[in-house]
């Protein structure tokens, strides 16, 4: 049997048939990420403050102030646009992923890792119609990305480190669960609604180094980095024989 059927045979079996467009929806979760972290450092540099609650906050400062602040004031149609399309372009990523790294394993663990993936861009487009104005969807939306991975990536690496090739991967996401929690857990033991509003504390920064590390683990899936995948084992065990 040549590789090139059996590699057609392996795709088939795990229902990739379309690697090459799902590799280039999975780049939305490198679009995504990036944009948002632009965005945040741009228009963070430049904001004057913001009204919340009818309390105005100035100056901007990315070490007191959450993102959030940024969907206020002068930059929030960008900001809130940035939002939106910053969760488009990751839904759109996690399609990408569902369909070329999530292959083979048990149904049901492929399903849940997809929809727990799925709760981090949904929370980013709520965010980015419901502002600080609205606190109780914009909370709803801030869990959606801040919590949620803490179960996905747990889910998701117990999936994948069954997978030949993506056995390391799945190890790394199993370490990056607890990390995500860590990281969730010192945030919100840092924000304070009055030290915000008085400029004072560190819930910006803490807020910042989360969605970094969180939004990193989703980079990774949309070049084929980490490991071996199955693909290249079947054409090196196909050459062999």
């Amino acid at each position: 049997m040549t590789a090139s059927n059996t590699l057609t045979q392996v795709a088939v079996a795990s229902g990739n048939t379309h690697p090459r467009s799902a590799r280039w929806l999975a780049l939305g979760a490198v679009a995504g990420p990036v944009l948002f972290t632009l965005a945040w450092l741009i228009l963070g540099a430049i904001s004057p403050g913001y009204t919340v609650a009818r309390t105005w906050i100035s100056p901007y400062s990315p070490i007191t102030q959450p993102i959030s602040g940024l969907g206020l004031g002068q930059t929030a149609r960008y900001m809130n646009t940035t939002l939106v399309m910053t969760g488009s372009l990751l839904l759109v990523g996690v399609i990408g992923i569902a369909r070329t790294m999530l292959p083979g394993g048990r149904r049901v663990t492929r399903l849940a890792s997809t929809t727990l993936l799925a709760l981090a861009p949904v929370g980013f487009i709520v965010i980015g119609f419901f502002t600080l104005d609205q606190p109780g969807m914009h909370f709803l939306g801030a869990l959606l990305i801040l919590a949620s991975p803490v179960v996905s990536f747990l889910i998701t690496g117990l999936h994948l480190r069954r997978l030949p090739g993506w056995h390391r991967f799945g190890n790394k996401l199993l370490v990056a669960s607890p990390l995500t929690l860590v990281l969730f857990v010192v945030y919100s033991l840092s924000f304070s609604q009055s030290a915000v509003a008085a400029g004072h504390g560190y819930a910006g920064l803490t807020q910042r180094v989360l969605f970094l590390e969180l939004l990193a683990w989703f980079v990774p899936w949309a070049g084929w980095p980490i490991g071996e995948r199955p693909q290249q084992q079947m054409r090196r065990t196909s050459t062999d024989d």
